[in-house]
């Protein structure tokens, strides 16, 4: 009993899974015929009494906006522009390779290797006449003002060296930064002097103002000198007089 009830058993889910397997095929006429026209614009839409009264615009224009014709369409149009395209992908390689250069020009700072004698020259010029400032009487605000102008510059030289641009461009950057550091320098050489001629003349006034003044001893030195001189002339006009004088001084007098 229990043998004919397994194979009762297994007989039944090998029919189940056989039926289960069984596909079924159910042709549908106007279905096929509505999506053969969508794509190719063939055939015709059926039943024809549904599509007249209820879609008769459709039913019109349905064979003609198929999508068999925007796909030709389509290929032909990219077809076309083949020629387009590969005038677009030169020109793009033509243009890669000027950026390429153009990177290059950027990144390497050619200009500086040039001019960088001169800039640096200058600004070290500028340093030593900053340091000169409070030897020749200057204040330490004015040393300060100063102080500024050089880091503006170095500023400005460090910045043209970080810069995304040619060297050409590069170049007239630092040359400009070169005159205008020139400029600042002969401005600062002159009001060095300035103060050097102040502070000279300032030490002058004073060491006069200081100084004793002994106007006995000043008469008495001149008198010295003129009594020199006086007996020097009587010498010499004595040696050489004839009447044997004594040599003193005759004054002749205009009338």
């Amino acid at each position: 009993m229990n043998r004919k009830l397994l194979l009762m058993a297994v007989t039944m889910i090998a029919t189940t899974a056989a039926q289960a397997q069984y596909v079924t095929y159910n042709h549908d006429s106007p279905k096929q015929n509505q999506i053969t026209v969508m794509e190719t614009g063939t055939g015709a839409l059926s039943p024809e009494l549904y599509y007249t009264l209820l879609h008769n615009s459709y039913k019109k224009s349905a064979a003609a906006k198929n999508k068999l014709s925007f796909r030709t369409l389509a290929g032909i149009n990219l077809y076309n522009q083949t020629d387009e395209a590969e005038d677009i992908d030169s020109a793009l390689v033509s243009r890669a390779k000027i950026e390429a250069l153009n990177m290059a020009d950027r990144q390497i700072d050619l200009a500086w290797l040039a001019e960088s004698d001169k800039v640096n020259g200058q600004m070290e010029r500028l340093q030593r006449n900053i340091d000169r400032i409070l030897l020749a009487g200057g204040t330490p605000d004015d040393k300060e003002r100063w102080t500024e102008y050089y880091r503006m510059y170095q500023c400005a030289i460090d910045a043209t060296k970080d810069a995304y641009m040619p060297n050409a461009q590069r170049k007239k950057e630092y040359l400009r930064i070169y005159e205008d550091v020139t400029r600042q320098n002969e401005i600062l050489v002159g009001y060095l002097a300035r103060r050097q001629n102040a502070t000279v003349t300032s030490a002058l006034l004073n060491a006069t103002d200081n100084r004793n003044l002994n106007k006995g001893s000043i008469v008495r030195e001149a008198v010295n000198r003129w009594n020199e001189s006086r007996f020097t002339v009587r010498g010499s006009q004595s040696g050489g007089s004839e009447d044997g004088g004594e040599g003193d001084e005759t004054v002749n007098r205009g009338n």
